[in-house]
Parts: C-alpha cells; structure tokens; sequence
C-alpha cells in the first residue's frame, strides 16, 4: 500500500538577484518547501496568481519595482507576503507594509531568520483563516470603530485601510482600553509566541498604523508612546 503523498508548502521568490535566488531555493527545499523564483516584476504579477503559501518579494525590482508588484498581488488575494529590503531604510519599509506586506527583511538576512520569518508568515496566515469571531465582535473607541468578525476598520464611518499585522495590532490596543501593551505582549498575542528578534518590526508596523489613522506621535490622538514599556490606545473616556 503506497503512502500519501504529503503537499509541500509552495513559495514565490521575486528577485532580480539570481545568485541570492539559488542560495535561497537551496536552502529551504530540502526543509521541506518548493521554491519557484522569478526575476522580473511582470513575472511575478503574472505567477502571483497562482496558489502560493507565500510570497518572498524584494522591493529592487528593475522595470516594475516591488511597490507595484504588491499592490497587484494585493488587489486579487492575501497571500502573505514576506519584504527584502536591500537598502534597510524605514520609510521604504513602512511603505511596503502600509499597501500590504505581512513582514520584512533587510538582505542582510541569515537563513535561518528567513526560514523563521517564513513560518511566522504562513503561521499567523493560517490562523486568521480558522480563527473563530471574537466575543466582542466590535470594538468601539471614540469615533474608531472595529468589527471583529468582518475586519473593517473604519474612523469618522471611513473604511481604513490596514493589513492584517496592523488590523491585529490595532485590535489587541482596543480591548486593552488605555493600558500599556509592551512589544512583548503584543507581539505574543497577535503572533501566537514571543520573537525577540523581531520586536523592532513592531515598531515599524506602528508607524504604518499611526500615519493611516492621521495620528500625529509627538502630540497623538490615538497611539500613545510610552517610553521603555510600549503603546497604548488612548481612551477618550479616560484620558
């Protein structure tokens, strides 16, 4: 009797780095994974479409630069989508998460950081899709307004548009009503463990977050910054 065959995770590669693609699929197909790479934006647009359990895009694409190719993949599915950034500047960071992408990496990267951050994508990806609608199917601060079960964000009755990271970052806030979340925290409940190694990524996610609900962080209505302890939400009951 001959044993089932177990499907491997498919993995979309990006890259116009063809040496990095060949340490890459190398690397993570005898763990387990089947890596296709492509080396043009159009390319990937065009193999976006298929089914992946992810996607790794870096931002430096010649042509259509990775920008772009997110916004496509992001206008027909969620596919996660893990960010290289070869330049490690904050504002192409932000940008990036800000229209879509589940998490980043500077190229500096070691494998076993993108194999860790891999399975944290695919991971929290998996769990939003089997996830049961929370008790409190909505959740209400002020003129912002969450609906748990559908995931829209709106502020002033505006739809926002935030990423499922932002949209879980924002949610553990709100049911916190004024008390401080550290990174760890929140890291832990929207992740499902604790990577130290990553906690700086909050950060980045923040700012994304801050700059689309019009939130100014040296005078903020909303996100608080309290310094060595981490954020909260301010609560116009409270404050």
């Amino acid at each position: 009797m001959s044993t089932p065959e177990i499907s491997r995770p498919r993995l979309l590669l990006i890259d116009d780095d063809r040496k990095l693609c060949r340490l890459i699929t190398s690397y993570l197909e005898p763990l387990g994974y089947d890596v296709i790479a492509v080396h043009t934006g159009p390319e990937g647009i065009e193999r976006a479409a298929e089914e992946w359990q992810a996607v790794i895009l870096d931002l430096m694409l010649p042509g259509v630069d990775g920008f772009e190719v997110l916004k496509q993949i992001r206008k027909t599915g969620d596919v996660p989508v893990l960010m290289l950034t070869a330049r490690g500047d904050e504002a192409d960071r932000i940008v990036g998460l800000e229209i879509g992408a589940d998490d980043y990496l500077p190229k500096t990267f070691s494998t076993r950081e993108l194999l860790a951050r891999i399975r944290a994508v695919i991971r929290r990806s998996s769990l939003r899709r089997t996830a049961p609608v929370a008790d409190d199917p909505e959740l209400v601060i002020g003129t912002l307004r969450m609906n748990v079960g559908s995931r829209v964000v709106t502020l002033d009755e505006v739809p926002l548009d935030v990423t499922p990271v932002e949209f879980d970052l924002l949610a553990c806030l709100m049911r916190a009503r004024g008390r401080v979340k550290s990174r760890e925290q929140l890291l832990e409940e929207i992740r499902d463990r604790n990577y130290e190694v990553f906690d700086r990524s909050i950060d980045v996610h923040i700012s994304a977050l801050r700059k689309k609900l019009g939130d100014d962080p040296k005078s903020p209505r909303f996100i608080r910054t309290v310094r060595t302890a981490g954020y909260l939400l301010i609560d116009p009951d409270r404050d």
